[in-house]
């Protein structure tokens, strides 16, 4: 099969590898007809997750169709359409019986700090991902969930993790009515986030970002406020200004560990490897949050320390909350809101890459050229 792999920082190619196999009487094997780049799969491709080993197929976020299924699988059949979440979870340890399938502790050697995740590094798990025709489902009586007929297939794959992501960053806000948020990062999880927002019943959505596309993407998608960081010398002291000086009631961290902003801490983390990326986002949220708010934290960093003002956040009174998105749990409300046209996950898909032409779409979206806010890769596309 055709699939796309890593050579290094910077270096991902289209090779032949072998076709996946079942391996265990639960595996499924799927053949992908839609795959998403994620704005973490850049944290891989720029050498900043531990353990990247040459060869690995990266690729988190796909759909497809069911080409065979190992004989303990009962649930699943030979031709269903289905859409995968990230997680990889085994749906009965202590962590999946209570819904936190984002950190099962049975399918990830390193699972004391992160369960297991497709095409995302031996540091969860090392399991090859969907940027390829075929990949390997373990546990597909667990995770996987056959696509809606009424759903598009953009939406299905962006629902395998960016906006889940983003509706699971508003929902771990906890946001009360009437409540002022901010979400930092307009990519594709951040705008689903402050869409997510007004739901979940806030007065008011700020986005901050400085790229005019996503700007414009986050006013036009998620009728919010949005903020250009570029245009003030401290963007935390403008958002004090615009909350009455109190700072917001939740902000949404959506950018994780390659945040610009400030040139020392993005150098640090994200050139000199000395932090777990720049945790820039991720302070502005601490220092622009109310005493006594909410932090809700979904953008992906590294498993080595950073400079986070945690002092600060201390004597504040915050609340923080973070993880990686148990997205099946999210999926019966959101495809409701799909379903009723209140969330537009596809309005984030901006450009679309036949799977030979991987390297370009990851340069691409790596540089954000073209106004790229989300690629997407289809294996079979010539």
């Amino acid at each position: 099969m055709r699939a796309m792999v890593y050579r290094g920082p910077y270096k991902v190619r289209v090779e032949d590898k072998d076709m996946p196999r079942i391996e265990h009487p639960n595996d499924a094997i799927v053949r992908v007809t839609l795959a998403a780049i994620c704005g973490s799969d850049l944290h891989l491709y720029h050498g900043l997750m531990p353990d990247t080993r040459v060869g690995h197929t990266f690729g988190h976020e796909f759909i497809g169709v069911v080409e065979q299924v190992g004989p303990s699988v009962q649930d699943l059949a030979v031709g269903d359409r289905v859409m995968v979440p990230f997680n990889i979870f085994c749906g009965s340890c202590w962590f999946c019986a209570r819904g936190l399938y984002s950190n099962c502790h049975n399918v990830n050697p390193n699972a004391t700090a992160v369960g297991a995740i497709y095409g995302y590094s031996h540091t969860t798990g090392g399991y090859d991902g969907g940027q390829s025709q075929y990949v390997r489902v373990p546990f597909a009586d667990v995770g996987p969930v056959r696509i809606p007929d009424w759903m598009h297939d953009e939406d299905a794959v962006c629902l395998t993790d960016a906006a889940a992501t983003g509706y699971f960053g508003a929902q771990l806000g906890e946001i009360a009515e009437g409540d002022t948020v901010v979400v930092l990062g307009a990519g594709p999880v951040g705008l689903v986030a402050a869409q997510s927002s007004w739901l979940m019943g806030a007065g008011r959505v700020i986005v901050v970002d400085h790229l005019q596309e996503r700007l414009e993407k986050a006013r036009t998608m998620a009728h919010a406020e949005t903020l250009d960081y570029d245009e003030y010398d401290d963007v935390v002291v403008e958002l004090k200004k615009q909350t009455d000086f109190l700072g917001a009631d939740v902000v949404i961290e959506a950018v994780g560990a390659e945040a610009d902003g400030n040139l020392l801490q993005h150098v640090a983390g994200t050139k000199l490897k000395l932090q777990g990326g720049s945790p820039v986002a991720l302070n502005w949220a601490i220092d622009g949050v109310r005493k006594g708010g909410t932090v809700s934290v979904v953008g992906a960093y590294g498993p080595i320390p950073n400079a986070v003002k945690f002092g600060d956040a201390l004597n504040k009174g915050l609340t923080l909350r973070m993880n990686q998105t148990p997205v099946k749990r999210q999926w019966p409300r959101m495809f409701e809101h799909v379903r009723n046209g209140h969330l537009t996950p596809r309005e984030v898909v901006t450009h679309r890459f036949p799977l030979e032409h991987i390297a370009e779409a990851y340069h691409v979206f790596s540089g954000k050229l073209d106004g790229c806010i989300k690629p997407v890769i289809v294996p079979d596309a010539a």
